[in-house]
């Protein structure tokens, strides 16, 4: 008696119906996910680069600065854990964030900012964008996300105004109604591609997305359903491969027992399944189902050990802010200061904005990504306490005493200055800044921490889970392994032929499946 005769079971109709019908339901999902990865290799979502916000942002002038930033945070709720010193039309203007909100005070009055009405939003924009200042009209009012301002830190800057540029491009700025800055802007060809790539690979569709618990489980789940059909697809697609021509097709020997799109969808299967296997199991590890791994980002005990505790405001007083002013300004036009803290000692960072050759250099949006990250680096340091003297980054000698600080009783094994990216610091536009501060420490995570002399703080956080994560997620999702992530197009057209691949896998199985599904509803309809 066999074993499928004495059990009542046969494991190959249970595995051929599995992947049947997970397919059938799934094929569609998977095309999306294949063609939607393409695009998001060469377009994200929409965003307002930092580099076309400091060159739109009015020069500082801190001459009419009457309120010292301690007094002007009282105006606030929350105690302050950043501190930026701009302008607002002709105004100086204190942009505070606390509990992870963001607020300002006027630095001439110490009156907070109401929240921008229809006319301030679309004056402001006005003064910021003036080529378009006559076609421009206020969309409306949001005080929750819309498609494009969903995550990247944007929800934190709500309630905003949309104003329509009306411009060729379809431009709408967004206004943060609360501190008098813009922080997102769209153009149509922008929204299309942000759509037919990111919105259609995350699912990021409003309404969807807004439930965030149901969002990310709805995903996990389905990468998760999508494996177990790849890995039954793989099994019935060896079982039934022959390599002695076993069987015949069109009377001819044939290595498959499956005729017309099946045939393809059998040597697709072959050739590309283990590939969207590991796409569908990282994309759901991306989402860190059940918390199974921390996030890189330094714990909150880190970065205040690194500044040296909260944020001191009391001891920046407006002839040190002025002089900090004159002193960065020898060199470039400051167009924003932040106040900082490093290991208890006040320090301002000036950013400036890009030269118009620089900015001619942003058409790529490759670029634009690159130069944005560079941009928010290239500033100048003072202390607030010596601010005579200026400098771009922190002493290696500050850094390294640092790194005692930020894990206080646990031993270094191990520190290194990177001038070169390892293979978990790492950037595909080669933006992370360098060089850094690597240490490792002696203690049960294998903790590395990345400090960062360009603005003294913990710049990512590893651990023996997180490395592992890096690994099954970026290096199965993205392919981002050392040895090809940085020779394009090599890692281009890998992926790109894989991609195909698996879109040739999805298409194959769209028409059986649609004929099956016509079968079936016409034997329940003759029922």
């Amino acid at each position: 008696m066999t074993k499928t005769a004495a059990w009542g079971f046969d494991w190959r109709r249970v595995l051929i119906y599995t992947h049947r019908w997970l397919g059938t339901a799934g094929c569609l999902v998977f095309l999306v996910w294949f063609v939607s990865g393409i695009v998001m290799m060469y377009a994200r979502m929409p965003r307002l680069t930092a580099e076309e916000r400091l060159a739109r942002m009015p020069t500082l002038d801190l001459s009419h600065v009457a309120v010292l930033p301690a007094d002007a945070a009282r105006a606030v709720s929350g105690i302050p854990s950043r501190v930026r010193v701009g302008m607002l039309a002709d105004r100086p203007v204190y942009r505070f964030e606390a509990n992870g909100r963001w607020s300002a005070v006027y630095a001439d009055s110490g009156e907070r900012l109401q929240p921008l009405n229809d006319d301030e939003a679309l004056a402001l924009v006005r003064r910021l964008v003036p080529e378009h200042a006559a076609s421009m009209r206020v969309i409306d009012r949001i005080d929750g996300p819309d498609q494009w301002t969903l995550d990247g830190g944007l929800p934190r800057f709500l309630p905003m105004h949309r104003v329509a540029l009306g411009d060729a491009e379809g431009t709408v700025a967004y206004t943060a109604d609360d501190i008098g800055d813009l922080v997102m802007k769209t153009n149509a060809r922008g929204r299309f591609w942000g759509f037919a790539g990111a919105v259609l690979h995350w699912t990021y569709f409003t309404p969807f997305r807004l439930h965030g618990t149901l969002w990310r489980y709805s995903i996990v789940f389905a990468a998760l359903i999508g494996c177990v059909m790849c890995a039954s697809g793989l099994a019935i697609g060896v079982w039934r491969f022959s390599p002695s021509q076993r069987f015949r097709l069109k009377r001819r020997p044939s290595h498959s027992p499956y005729a017309g799109l099946v045939w393809w969808h059998h040597y697709a299967g072959l050739i590309f399944g283990l590939f969207s296997f590991t796409w569908a199991l990282s994309g759901a590890l991306s989402l860190t189902p059940w918390d199974w791994t921390p996030y890189t980002d330094p714990t909150e005990a880190q970065q205040v050990a690194a500044s040296g505790g909260a944020l001191r405001l009391e001891g920046v007083d407006l002839l040190s802010l002025r002089a900090v002013r004159d002193t960065l300004a020898r060199e470039h036009p400051v167009k924003e200061l932040e106040i900082l803290q490093f290991q208890g000692r006040p320090l301002a960072m000036a950013y400036r904005a890009p030269t118009i050759a620089e900015a001619r250099r942003v058409k790529n949006p490759d670029v634009t990504a690159q130069f944005s990250a560079q941009l928010a680096l290239d500033h100048r340091m003072v202390w607030l306490d010596e601010p005579s003297t200026m400098f771009e980054r922190l002493p290696a000698a500050s850094i390294t005493q640092m790194a005692a600080s930020v894990m206080p009783g646990v031993s270094v094994l191990a520190s290194d200055w990177l001038d070169s990216y390892d293979a978990y610091y790492y950037d595909r536009y080669r933006s992370k800044p360098l060089p850094v501060l690597r240490v490792r420490y002696d203690d049960p995570e294998n903790t590395s921490l990345y400090l960062d002399p360009q603005n003294g703080r913990v710049s990512m956080r590893q651990t023996t889970r997180t490395r592992l994560n890096r690994w099954l997620y970026n290096g199965l999702h993205s392919l981002d392994f050392p040895f090809l992530y940085y020779r394009r197009p090599a890692w281009d057209i890998v992926l790109v032929v894989l991609s195909l691949g698996g879109i040739g896998l999805s298409v194959t199985a769209i028409w059986p499946a649609v004929r099956r599904l016509r079968r079936h509803a016409a034997r329940w309809v003759d029922s």
